[in-house]
């Protein structure tokens, strides 16, 4: 595999980041974007055990949504 991507959202009930990969079962939270990357990390190297399965790139693609109010 080359890379997967994580799709990145603010936790709106309980504050930091949720890190969800794009057609794999891993997720992972933190409060900040650097911890955040590190158990991206983490989740990645224990979902491939083996090292020739695990991704070359990990793309971080962030989501975040803005309100505008209208008068």
């Amino acid at each position: 595999m080359s890379e997967i991507i994580f799709q990145i959202e603010e936790d709106s009930v309980d504050g930091g980041y949720v890190a969800r990969a794009l057609g794999h079962g891993i997720t992972t939270q933190a409060e900040t974007i650097p911890e955040l990357k590190v158990m991206i990390l983490d989740a990645v190297h224990c979902h491939f055990d083996r090292l020739e399965d695990r991704p070359k790139v990990i793309r971080l693609h962030f989501v975040r949504e803005e309100v505008l109010a209208c008068s």
